[in-house]
């Protein structure tokens, strides 16, 4: 069984860490997201670390829920703006737009993500083989359900990280291959997600929140694990 977890990496695009019935089978580097996924081939499930579903109003239960289960990490996660904020030319007017609808505004950090949202928000709304997920929610539920005490970019965080995975099967190599150019918390993000995404295909994945918000599009809001 193989499946494909990705993550976003900045100017290189995005890297994917394919797996084979839960072990390490190569990595792939791509500028857009879709010769990405094309490029994986007949895989039974992928998962992307980026918020994939929208609601109309307020903030996503997916993101409150997963900030309740990280605890100390929980500024990982971004609260992600309803559907119309991501449609607004600039920040100033998607912020506004935002405290319309949630009571706060979006912030810079959150913004900044709307380039590889909308391209991943459209591979997901052509592919249901497409799943949300979050790394740090994934390394949590790897470690037992306790949010890691080290940040991804510390050196114990990616020791830490790069041995969870290692005890669950996913031994990531010295040398990726195309991956080796890519930041390593990039590279153990876009791990996580592949672990996340066997278990999709596995059947035994969880989620958050526990009762999913609907997409406009009838697509489950949701963070799998």
């Amino acid at each position: 069984m193989d499946v494909l977890g990705i993550d976003a990496c900045g100017k290189q695009g995005w890297v994917g860490i394919r797996l084979t019935d839960g072990g390490y089978a190569g990595s792939l580097v791509a500028v857009s997201l879709d010769t990405l996924i094309e490029r994986a081939g007949a895989v039974q499930a992928i998962a992307v670390d980026m918020p994939l579903g929208v609601v109309e109003k307020g903030w996503r239960a997916a993101d409150l829920a997963a900030r309740a289960l990280l605890g100390i990490r929980r500024s990982s996660v971004f609260l992600i703006a309803p559907r119309s904020a991501w449609q607004e030319p600039d920040y100033v007017a998607a912020a506004n737009r935002c405290q319309e609808l949630t009571g706060s505004r979006l912030s810079r950090q959150a913004w900044a993500l709307a380039p590889k949202l909308l391209e991943a928000r459209a591979c997901w709304l052509a592919d249901e083989r497409i799943h949300e997920v979050h790394p740090e929610v994934s390394f949590s539920a790897l470690a037992g359900g306790v949010p890691l005490a080290y940040a991804k970019k510390t050196w114990r965080g990616q020791n830490l990280r790069r041995a969870l995975l290692a005890e669950a099967g996913l031994v990531l190599p010295d040398e990726l291959g195309e991956a080796d150019r890519i930041a390593v918390d990039d590279v153990l993000d876009a791990a996580a997600a592949a672990w996340s995404a066997h278990r999709i295909a596995l059947g035994i994945a969880e989620r958050v929140p526990a009762v999913s918000e609907l997409d406009a599009a009838g697509r489950p809001v949701e963070i799998r694990y």
